[in-house]
């Protein structure tokens, strides 16, 4: 466990640069996975009453 620490440390976390390259990839990440589980749900539960779902009832 501490090699692995000190492997995560050695890549990441010992340059500025490199820590702040890891956080703003991590939250973009973050954000996408996020955004599409948020999508995911709220059309699961809103299943049968968006417009994508119903259009053929009132459209020609």
């Amino acid at each position: 466990k501490m090699v692995l620490l000190k492997k995560v440390y050695g890549s990441l976390f010992r340059r500025s640069s490199t820590f702040a390259l890891s956080i703003v990839l991590g939250a973009v990440v973050f954000e996408r996975a996020f955004d599409q589980g948020a999508d995911a749900l709220f059309e699961h539960l809103n299943e049968g009453k968006l417009w994508k779902h119903i259009k053929d009832k009132y459209e020609n």
